[in-house]
């Protein structure tokens, strides 16, 4: 492991004898997005939309399982599929560019266990409070530093 992965770093490669995918390593998990099939139309594995999704995903049903262990509640297992979506701004009552399209995410959560109607409606609220999503929403900048390749 580098100096860089050992302080956080997710390192993502790609060079140009298969340029169109991408090798990813984080901590001691390899991943890897491939975009080969984009040409064709063919989705032959995750693309860098779906790690977004799993992200928020992941974040949404952990904060949840945390909370109702918390609060002592029987939360027996929390589901979120996830669909990506480019809107047209129309569908947006607050956007200043009518023919812009917006990002969108749609969760459909599905709560088990023995919950009140008042601890499942908790429990939604709550899904909107995990980390991810409050920085997706929150938006966030991206710097970029260029780096002298090494030898």
């Amino acid at each position: 492991m580098s100096v860089l992965e050992a302080e956080g770093f997710v390192r993502v490669t790609a060079d140009s004898s298969n340029p169109m995918v991408a090798n990813i390593t984080a901590g001691s998990d390899k991943m890897v997005i491939d975009e080969s099939g984009v040409a064709q139309n063919v989705k032959p594995g995750a693309d860098p939309y779906d790690f977004i999704l799993s992200a928020l995903g992941a974040c949404t049903v952990i904060t949840l399982h945390m909370y109702a262990q918390r609060k002592g509640w029987p939360l027996e297992k929390a589901e979120v599929r996830l669909r990506h979506e480019r809107v047209h701004a129309t569908d947006c009552e607050q956007c200043e560019d009518e023919n812009a399209k917006l990002n969108q995410v749609t969760k459909h959560l599905r709560l088990y266990g023995d919950l009140t109607e008042e601890q499942r409606k908790r429990l939604e609220d709550i899904s909107a409070r995990c980390p991810v999503q409050k920085t997706l929403v929150a938006g966030m900048k991206v710097k970029t530093v260029l780096e002298k390749e090494e030898v």
